[in-house]
């Protein structure tokens, strides 16, 4: 069962996604690995560290991109889920640094010795481990997603109300881990990182490493999004987003169907966002910021909603544009950010992936011929002959 599940999410479209997400792995890390510096092919270390930061972000676009796109549900706090996953990696790593701290101290981090902790919070114990961190990294999102949707959508909270409590919800964790007293680093969060399951984070080959695993873990994001959209639950959740009131008379538990893929996508952010910190070094509540969430549902609009392959283009295309301009002319990047938000929904309502697709449609469409009768004369009709048809 579960192969034919996972077999109906290899779409033709997904399939090559998928080849060329494998193809960028393997050729980015070859390059930067194997090819000299002075070739033109050579890919730097900051480059694929960014192109990874990429790929995270596009996860999560992917991961919104199953709610919004296909159950009808504007998240405006996926952020928060990216964030928690951060964390939760963020705190993995920070147990592995040990005396290696500025202050030595074998079992508290260092802004807590400076914070004069005396003891180890129990929100810390366990991560010593790695695989209880991964455990973390899907269950706090999770936990988070399935209990906010619980009683959101048993309330049937839709539309803008659902979205200004999502990002209600964001900005409290903002607020929350803010706070000194919270135990996760304050407004300076988790930084100087050591080691990821015993390697060196800072070194080359681990960075080869972390990329070709973001690149990897997006391709099965991809993979898994795609199966559940093609399944009979992405059916049902079809017919949730266009008409969710005829889905409940007909006798379809609506409130289910959308915890459970609230909560998926939940998962999904959350594994963004620990595949995300490792890479960037460091992880602060400005990650819970609003604007984060905001800036998401940006690159899924970009890149087309409601067909997932459109979220990774808009998420590196927009990222990519956000990099440049703020190298270029840092001023400008909010407003450019603005205009797309304002003008891609206009000039390109579905997307580039949408717009491309209806572009290909029209072209295979054959033309019609439309027929016209000829002019005759009042003889010819008199005798009672048809008028001929002429091809326009």
């Amino acid at each position: 069962m579960i192969t034919s599940f996972l077999v109906g999410g290899l779409d033709r479209k997904t399939g090559i996604t998928i080849v060329v997400l494998a193809l960028i792995a393997v050729g980015v890390t070859y390059a930067n690995a194997f090819v000299p510096d002075a070739s033109p092919l050579h890919v730097s270390t900051g480059s694929m560290l960014l192109f990874g930061k990429y790929a995270a972000y596009a996860l999560l676009a992917v991961a919104l991109d199953l709610v919004w796109g296909y159950c009808g549900i504007l998240s405006l706090g996926h952020g928060a889920f990216f964030a928690l996953g951060g964390y939760a990696m963020g705190i993995y790593l920070m147990r592995q640094i040990g005396t290696r701290g500025v202050y030595a101290d074998p079992i508290l981090p260092d802004f807590m010795v400076f914070l004069n902790w005396k003891e180890l919070p129990v929100t810390w114990y366990f991560f010593d481990h790695f695989p209880y961190a991964v455990l973390m990294v899907l269950l706090v999102p999770g936990l988070l997603a399935f209990i906010f949707g619980w009683f959101a959508f048993r309330s049937r909270v839709t539309g803008v109300y659902l979205s200004i409590i999502t990002q209600a919800m964001t900005y409290a964790l903002l607020l929350a881990f803010f706070r000194n007293d919270m135990g996760f680093g304050g407004n300076n969060g988790l930084t100087d990182f050591k080691d990821v399951v015993g390697f060196n984070v800072q070194a080359v080959e681990t960075r080869r490493v972390l990329f070709a695993l973001t690149v990897g873990f997006l391709a099965l994001g991809l993979w898994l999004a795609s199966a559940i959209v093609n399944s009979k639950l992405g059916k049902v959740l079809i017919a949730i987003r266009d008409a969710e009131s005829r889905t409940r008379f007909i006798g379809y538990r609506v409130a289910e169907y959308k915890t459970v893929v609230f909560t998926v996508s939940a998962c999904m952010a959350g594994v963004a966002g620990a595949l995300y910190v490792p890479q960037v070094g460091i992880i602060n509540p400005s990650e819970f910021s609003p604007a984060n969430s905001i800036e998401a549902v940006i690159w899924v609009a970009v890149g087309g909603r409601g067909t997932l392959v459109g979220a990774i283009i808009g998420a590196i295309a927009v990222n990519w544009g956000k990099t440049w301009f703020t190298g270029v002319l840092p001023e400008f990047w909010l407003f450019a950010l603005g205009a797309l938000f304002v003008a891609g929904p206009l000039l390109l309502p579905k997307g580039i992936i949408g717009s491309l697709s209806d572009l290909f449609t029209r072209r295979k469409q054959p033309e019609r011929t439309t027929y016209v009768a000829a002019p005759v004369s009042s003889t010819e009709l008199e005798d009672g002959a048809s008028p001929p048809l002429t091809a326009e």
